[in-house]
């Protein structure tokens, strides 16, 4: 049985955000994190997109690394 492929377009759905490719790239362009801020701490997320970065974070599979490729992407603004 193969295993679902997840993207960031896949996470973005998921945390109830436009998912398409533009407006990941906009989300990410209007909510850049300064270094000292962890992603599940940062202030636009809502408790329950919270809650699911931490769960995809522990997940420690594919989710895994999407929410660190966010984590990247929203600390470098791009």
């Amino acid at each position: 049985m193969e295993q679902p492929s997840y993207e960031l377009n896949t996470l973005f759905a998921q945390l109830g955000l436009p998912s398409d490719d533009k407006a990941i790239d906009d989300f990410i362009m209007a909510h850049p994190l300064a270094p000292e801020i962890k992603l599940v701490e940062a202030d636009f997320w809502s408790d329950q997109q919270k809650d699911l970065l931490q769960e995809w974070l522990l997940a420690d599979g594919e989710e895994a690394l999407l929410v660190d490729e966010l984590n990247v992407r929203l600390h470098d603004g791009k």
